[in-house]
């Protein structure tokens, strides 16, 4: 009996700490190198235009997130909420159900994933999963801010 008590208790420890690692990288913000931005990375003005949205002058959060996702839905209520309050940002949410061309090009792997993209609509940043205001603020701290030429701030 000693040794089953021992494999639970072993077991609730090993679940504890994988709980604990995939909560902490729940909307970590990941920087995208300068040297590796491809093609994909660049170019989603044309996107955010064709979705009828005007990319924001100092950022544009794109959202891709699915109708079935809570975390999508509580990560858009806190970016909505920070484009609200400063001032050039923009959110834009796209159903990756809708958009499986964009899901392929963004390469998701999970939703919510949010792109970060700059003045010029060039991807600086991403984060998957939930996203707290905390991480959305430093999500937003990536963006240069100097304007790019021909855009107003």
């Amino acid at each position: 009996m000693t040794a089953q008590w021992t494999a639970l208790a072993a077991l609730l420890v090993v679940t504890a700490v994988l709980a604990l690692t995939w909560r902490s990288a729940q909307g970590r913000v990941r920087t995208t190198a300068p040297g590796a931005v491809d093609a994909a990375a660049t170019g989603w003005t044309d996107e955010l235009v064709a979705q009828g949205v005007t990319p924001g002058d100092r950022a544009t959060f794109l959202q891709l997130s699915a109708e079935v996702c809570s975390a999508c839905r509580s990560t858009a209520r806190t970016l909505g909420a920070l484009a609200a309050e400063e001032p050039g940002v923009t959110h834009v949410e796209v159903d990756v159900d809708h958009r499986p061309d964009l899901v392929e090009r963004a390469r998701v792997r999970r939703t919510p994933t949010v792109l970060v993209l700059d003045a010029a609509g060039t991807e600086v940043a991403r984060a998957s999963g939930g996203m707290t205001p905390a991480r959305a603020r430093d999500a937003l701290a990536t963006v240069p801010s100097a304007p790019v030429a021909g855009r107003t701030a």
